[in-house]
């Protein structure tokens, strides 16, 4: 039989044998191998000390690696199964349109700290950072992309409500409100530090948004701050000064969110009186009143430009309003357990049955193509606007108690510079204008819930 082991591997074995037939108590063996192997005087007690216990680690480190192979390669059995019954969609879900992405269980993370339902998740508009507020006092900070807790912001000193990004250009902050009737501002750039304080609503405050400037290039941007609260009214407020510009009265009862338009020309409110309230943010009139819900109405949302092509199909209008005309639809999400869809002049476009509960969040996709909703019946929908607002999606196992929030990422801004090309054919100078913001959908969204759990469902 040829030999596998080298003369000192075999050496090295044979003395790890005899070894063993020692601390074992089997003296006839071992002398019987020794006499067998011609190993003479030379291995004595010291040398059988030195290779005591080797063999039994050598074997075990044998065993270990068997089945570490045996788990690898049933592993990689499970994935050439997965790759042989792949599909052509799930194959190019790689290389999927954004803009046809929804989220899908199971959620990429589920990010556990707070010690009380989450009420309210917000994104930072550059960072992968994700703010979320909760019944426990606390705003907690978390790298969505990595799973992990940043940082607890702590200084209001009951539920924390809603929190949201925004503010001046390049001086991005965060706002929380709070039902200890503050709302507060606090610096990403200087470790959450509460940089100001704004009271002077008389009961708790529901909502807070920044609303945005529409500006070229930064329109996220806005040095104004919208809040709702249960004293029936809605304040706007100047970020860089902490005064209060404009109160907003008409609601007669508890308002419990607000939207701004993505321009910052116009402002959605609604709340327990059961209607939705369109106001002038420059002018803080009012200017619409829509009635329709029967109970309390949750949240609201205006509608992206990208929407308009199928909403104005929905509303059976011939051509979409300009993309850069804002506010033109709206969403309203009630505890009737239905989703309104409306136009800016009142008109009821669609009415979205299916959840068995409260609907307590709404986002548009930023593709414009689907509406999503979360609600008490612990699921997320995703409404298709090009098929009449179908229900194409369910998630039904997306929380284990009530959804109390959901928010999608912002999109990725790049900025790109004006050119000059010349050498036109007519002899004159062409400028083209790249300085548009180009975006990019981030397929990345949140919700919060009642179980104490923030959930990241990501492409």
């Amino acid at each position: 039989m040829s030999q596998l082991l080298a003369p000192r591997q075999a050496e090295e074995l044979h003395k790890a044998i005899i070894a063993y037939l020692t601390s074992i108590n089997l003296p006839n063996s071992a002398a019987t191998l020794r006499e067998e192997l011609s190993i003479g005087d030379s291995f004595d007690a010291a040398t059988s000390k030195k290779y005591e216990g080797l063999l039994e680690k050598k074997w075990t480190s044998v065993v270990r690696l068997q089945k570490k192979i045996m788990d690898l390669e049933s592993r990689n059995v499970a994935l050439q199964d997965e790759i042989d019954s792949a599909t052509p969609t799930s194959l190019s879900r790689r290389n999927q349109d954004p803009t046809t992405w929804l989220p899908r269980s199971p959620a990429r993370h589920t990010l556990q700290s707070h010690r009380l339902p989450v009420t309210c998740v917000a994104f930072h508009p550059i960072f992968s950072s994700l703010a979320s507020g909760s019944e426990d006092n606390t705003i907690k900070i978390w790298d969505w992309e990595l799973g992990e807790l940043e940082r607890t912001v702590k200084g209001h000193t009951k539920a924390v409500l809603d929190v949201d990004y925004g503010g001046p250009r390049g001086g991005t902050l965060l706002a929380s409100c709070s039902s200890d009737l503050t709302v507060k501002l606090w610096d990403p750039s200087d470790e959450y530090k509460n940089i100001r304080t704004l009271p002077g609503h008389d009961h708790s405050v529901s909502a807070v948004k920044f609303i945005p400037s529409g500006a070229a290039g930064a329109p996220l941007s806005g040095n104004l701050l919208v809040s709702a609260s249960r004293d029936k009214t809605l304040r706007i407020w100047d970020v860089t000064t902490g005064y209060c510009v404009k109160t907003l009265h008409s609601h007669v009862d508890w308002v419990r969110d607000v939207a701004p338009s993505f321009d910052g020309r116009w402002l959605l409110s609604v709340g327990n009186d059961q209607t939705a309230r369109i106001w002038d943010a420059g002018s803080g009139e009012m200017k619409i009143t829509l009635v329709g819900h029967e109970h309390v109405i949750e949240c609201c949302i205006f509608a992206p430009a990208a929407a308009y092509g199928h909403l104005a199909a929905l509303a059976g209008l011939k051509k979409p309003p300009s993309i850069s005309s804002s506010g033109e639809f709206l969403a309203t999400g009630s505890r009737d357990k239905s989703i309104k869809i409306w136009d800016a002049r009142g008109n009821l476009i669609k009415t979205l049955i299916g959840h068995d509960n409260w609907v307590r969040g709404l986002v548009f996709h930023p593709g414009g193509k689907y509406l999503l909703s979360v609600s008490d019946d612990k699921s997320i929908r995703c409404w298709d606007l090009s098929q009449e607002g179908k229900c194409v999606k369910t998630i039904d196992d997306a929380h284990g108690h009530f959804v109390s929030c959901v928010r999608w990422a912002p999109n990725i801004i790049k900025h790109t510079e004006v050119i000059q090309v010349n050498g036109t054919p007519n002899g004159t100078t062409k400028k083209e204008d790249t300085n548009a913001a180009k975006e990019t959908i981030r397929c990345v969204v949140a919700t919060g819930n009642v179980d104490m759990n923030v959930r990241v469902f990501a492409f």
